[in-house]
């Protein structure tokens, strides 16, 4: 007996738990990595060290993650999903607990490294176990769901890792991760099945040869410098969104929880709407739709002067909706570039690629925007336009990953 559309589209109870599971990941490696920027005042005082100290121990994150997304690439595809993830995790929890009983700047920064090192591969292993275990047509609803992570921590996570730290010590907020992350890895331990069909299509490739193979494929290259461009736009003008809302919109530092509360709550439920949207009308279409949304938003954002609160937290809702509809569609049909021995190294190559190319975005925006004597930044409009113009290419290029991923589903389809 044929299915029903709604029976093909209705997750099982072990299916919500993967997305459940995947989606907590999420949440504590995107924590651990945000709650660091609110605790500057705090360490800057109690490890007495400089602004370029601080903004070392936040890049070194990155950087370090980036670079073990490359090396672990070659190996993503020779393991059992699941007890990979849970190597990478457990490293990830072994790096927080460090910067929980950091002494000082050096073990900090270290700690931070080792953090990176396994904390930036969960994501890339959690997205391959998401294409190993769902099917296209509801891809965008998981991704969805677990990108609802970034808006919780957020929401729930900032605020509480805040509160703790003003009570109990900088310290406090990494024990919250650490032992919260305990309790999921034992959850993975027990109930998560192992993910290893892949292991069953056999490649005479070692781990290096893997690697140059996935990263010179040319229909994986065209997803890679989408992904480059999908995420320098965000890494731009986030650093600097706090200090134009105060400086250049006039808003004060009491006035932010509530903008990014508010924006976070919306977020939460942008997610598992614009992932159903995307697997209702097609990814692209959404794709295409939050970005021309996030455009009109940017070019009218980063020109603005003093603004009431109000207005600034409609204005921060609806690029945020923009937002999410870009990451989720394009994470969606991202998913399908890669063929199923391969999905463990592009993911982490590609996330790899958006760590680093963020921290060099980054870098590339302090060269663009100025800081006057009174505050105010002057050229964030200029930020805008290049933001504006990496919008417009990674459409055209997301195009063409939309014509391959139909081309392969059609070629999949095709085979009895």
């Amino acid at each position: 007996m044929n299915k029903s559309p709604q029976e093909k589209h209705t997750f099982t109870k072990y299916q919500i738990f993967v997305i459940a599971i995947l989606a907590i990941l999420q949440f504590t490696i995107i924590l651990d990595f945000m709650v660091l920027s609110p605790l500057g005042a705090i360490l800057l005082k109690e490890l007495h060290i400089s602004t370029s100290q601080f903004g070392l121990v936040v890049s070194a994150y990155a950087f370090s993650a980036g670079a073990s997304g490359l090396l672990a690439a070659g190996f993503a595809d020779k393991f059992d999903r699941k007890k990979l993830l849970l190597f990478f995790y457990i490293g990830f929890l072994l790096g927080t607990f460090l910067c929980a009983i950091a002494p000082t700047y050096e073990f900090l920064l270290g700690a931070r490294i080792v953090t990176g090192i396994f904390g930036g591969v969960v994501g890339s292993i959690g997205f391959a176990i998401i294409t190993d275990l769902f099917k296209m047509e509801v891809r965008g609803r998981v991704m969805g769901f677990v990108m609802m992570a970034f808006a919780a921590s957020q929401v729930l996570g900032l605020p509480i890792g805040l509160l703790l730290a003003n009570k109990f010590g900088w310290h406090s907020p990494f024990w919250m991760i650490c032992i919260f992350g305990v309790i999921v890895g034992v959850f993975i331990v027990i109930y998560m099945k192992p993910i290893d069909e892949h292991l069953k299509l056999k490649s005479d490739r070692n781990p290096v040869q893997h690697l140059i193979k996935t990263l010179t494929t040319k229909d994986y290259i065209q997803g890679f410098v989408a992904g480059i461009l999908l995420s320098t736009g965000g890494f731009m003008l986030m650093p600097f969104g706090s200090a134009f809302s105060t400086n250049n919109l006039g808003l004060t530092m009491d006035d932010l929880p509530i903008v990014y509360g508010v924006t976070g709550i919306c977020s939460i439920m942008f997610g598992p709407l614009m992932g159903k949207l995307s697997d209702k009308i097609g990814k692209y279409p959404v794709f295409i739709i939050g970005t021309i949304l996030a455009m009109i938003m940017v070019t009218f954002y980063t020109r603005l002067g003093v603004t009431p609160l109000w207005i600034v937290i409609a204005l921060n809702v609806v690029l945020f909706a923009g937002i999410s509809a870009r990451m989720i569609s394009s994470q969606a049909l991202a998913s399908a570039i890669p063929s199923p021995q391969d999905r463990g190294a592009y993911m982490s190559i590609n996330s790899s690629i958006a760590q680093i190319s963020g921290g060099i975005a980054s870098a590339f925006a302090g060269m663009i925007v100025i800081q006057r004597p009174d505050g105010i930044l002057e050229r964030y409009d200029v930020l805008g336009y290049v933001v504006l113009a990496s919008m417009v290419i990674a459409a055209f290029l997301m195009y063409g990953v939309n014509q391959m991923v139909k081309r392969k589903l059609a070629e999949q389809n095709s085979k009895p």
